[in-house]
């Protein structure tokens, strides 16, 4: 959907609406897709949509209305319900009128060259897997390559307007041992479809996979641990959820400060530690405006260790005074210069961690968090990986996982997170990280 097009559907509904005021967001895009598994591929397909939602509100009432079908008559049923709904609605005593028109950054995030992608194009990217994996004969290939392209607008009454386009290429990709004991896992994402080198992501998941098999105990404690990028992020994309300042401010976020306030100003972890966002990053490029419209900016969040910004709703900063800020909807970690080998080399007794998921909150106020390593877990000794190991359960917040580096990595975009915007993180050498029990499974 081109920028005139979403402009043309805003107009629209802003004349259809009768409601003091009206926020149309509306979008529309391609996603296209191969997966594979038991070293078959088993789909592969697209699928073009649109969608649009109208807002109304009156006062303090608000409700919204959705649709994917963006025909005048649709148009139309759609703000008359939402309209009705907002009549039904109670007050929310913390809505803010809608924003005026804004300035954005400019953020280059489609590429032709994604978006143009042939049914041919992704499946000779999943054959880098499958015939290796077929080849050895003891290996299972299973995996998932999905490419985007698209657009989103917002519009309101006040006249408010906000577009962006945007390509996404992501890759993952779990490769097993046919004796069901080694499992390895890698993946890449990219605006860019030519940035991801689908050959060294297969053979990277491959690798790991032969290197895990028949995985020893030992016993859980706290280890030093090699950290890879991956499993970097699934922690430190943790801490950008935590960054509001009307949680900190109440109790109840692990930047609240004792007695009262927040940690804005404080050391909160090692001072090589610096994580910030920045919409126009050429390693982030993210959407220049929130769901709200309101304008991302580049966001330090935390600079040389010490806690710089906390993010402000329009609400909480009309409450407290202070100017509102956009939170991190894509979060980086700028890395150091040494690299994966070079501290499994230094590394007398430790673990080299691949990823880790299912990861669940066990204390908002230290960002505790329990989960499991998963898909390659390695013993060291002596400098040297000397063995797979069988997968630990930790438990450990991401703060104290910062305040404990040894070592840092390069800074890489990483995939498959639980999380939503892009993350870009570094691997990281820590000491004394958490694991509490043995998990049996691969």
């Amino acid at each position: 959907m081109t920028r005139e097009q979403a402009q043309a559907i805003i107009e629209k509904v802003k004349k259809l609406s009768k409601a003091e005021e009206v926020i149309v967001n509306v979008g529309g895009g391609y996603q296209a897709d191969v997966r594979f598994a038991a070293n078959q591929m088993s789909t592969a397909g697209g699928v073009s949509n649109s969608n649009m939602s109208v807002t109304s509100v009156f006062g303090k009432k608000h409700a919204t209305a959705v649709s994917n079908d963006l025909s005048d008559e649709s148009l139309k049923r759609v703000v008359e319900q939402s309209e009705v709904l907002t009549k039904l609605s109670p007050d929310d005593p913390e809505w803010l009128p809608g924003l005026g028109p804004q300035t954005y950054l400019p953020v280059d995030r489609y590429f032709a060259t994604t978006a143009n992608l042939s049914p041919e194009d992704r499946a000779r990217a999943a054959l880098t897997a499958l015939e290796p994996a077929r080849k050895a004969g003891d290996l299972q290939a299973a995996g998932f390559i999905v490419v985007n392209a698209g657009s989103n607008a917002l519009g309101n009454s006040k006249g408010l307007f906000a577009y962006s386009q945007a390509t996404n290429a992501n890759y993952t990709l779990t490769v097993r041992t046919a004796d069901g004991t080694g499992s390895g896992w890698a993946g890449a994402v990219d605006n860019d479809w030519r940035k991801i080198d689908f050959a060294k992501v297969s053979q990277t998941a491959i690798e790991k996979a032969r290197l895990s098999r028949n995985p020893v105990a030992i016993e859980p404690g706290k280890y030093t641990v090699i950290l890879e990028p991956q499993a970097v992020g699934d922690l430190v994309q943790l801490v950008g959820g935590s960054l509001g300042a009307r949680q900190a401010d109440e109790g109840r976020s692990a930047f609240t400060k004792q007695g009262g306030g927040n940690k804005i100003g404080e050391k909160i972890v090692d001072p090589r530690v610096t994580i910030m966002s920045d919409p126009q990053d050429p390693q982030l490029l993210a959407q220049p405006f929130d769901g709200q419209g309101f304008p991302f900016k580049r966001m330090v969040w935390v600079e040389n260790g010490v806690l710089k910004q906390l993010a402000y709703s329009r609400f909480w900063a009309q409450k407290q005074g202070k100017e509102p800020t956009p939170g991190a909807g894509s979060i980086k970690m700028m890395g150091g210069t040494t690299s994966t080998e070079e501290m499994i080399r230094s590394t007398p007794r430790g673990i080299l961690v691949t990823r880790l998921w299912y990861l669940r909150q066990v204390d908002p106020r230290t960002i505790l968090f329990t989960g499991l390593t998963r898909d390659g877990t390695f013993l060291i000794e002596n400098g040297k990986i000397t063995k797979a190991i069988k997968n630990f359960r930790f438990n450990e917040s991401p703060l104290f996982m910062l305040n404990n580096i040894e070592a840092m990595g390069p800074s890489v975009r990483i995939a498959g997170t639980e999380g939503g915007g892009a993350i870009v993180m570094p691997a990281l050498k820590v000491k004394d990280f958490t694991f509490t029990s043995l998990s049996d499974a691969v």
